[in-house]
């Protein structure tokens, strides 16, 4: 692949990672409303297990796209670095191997604090 098709190829993974994040912030947007309304004090165990339940696939699904786009995005750096006199925006891109390591390590812990969060606003009501 040349330069542009590699940059174009970069940008699509960060839209994929981003893209990948809407369905669990509305999940998650659902679940704040009903907490905030107290709804969940009243709710039957069933429910709010499903609530959990709901908010941990969405999360881990999106976790694994999320992953995969990083894992995807290390192979294209090292591909970037290959490129003859690159340009200022692929000498970026492929300098950083390091933001893409801490991407896929936050993404990771956010989600475990995230459904730990979900955990206590549903069951703690």
């Amino acid at each position: 692949m040349d330069e542009l098709s590699l940059i174009k190829q970069w940008n699509q993974l960060r839209s994929q990672i981003i893209t990948s994040q809407i369905a669990p912030a509305l999940v998650l947007i659902g679940i704040f409303v009903l907490a905030t309304f107290d709804k969940f004090a009243t709710a039957p165990d069933s429910a709010k297990y499903l609530t959990i339940g709901v908010a941990a696939i969405t999360g881990m699904l999106a976790t694994i796209s999320q992953y995969a786009a990083v894992r995807e995005g290390e192979a294209l750096i090292y591909d970037l670095r290959k490129v003859e006199k690159p340009s200022a925006l692929a000498a970026k891109i492929s300098g950083s191997r390091e933001m893409l390591s801490l991407s896929a390590i936050t993404i990771v812990l956010f989600d475990l604090a995230m459904i730990a969060l979900v955990v206590w606003a549903v069951l703690g009501a």
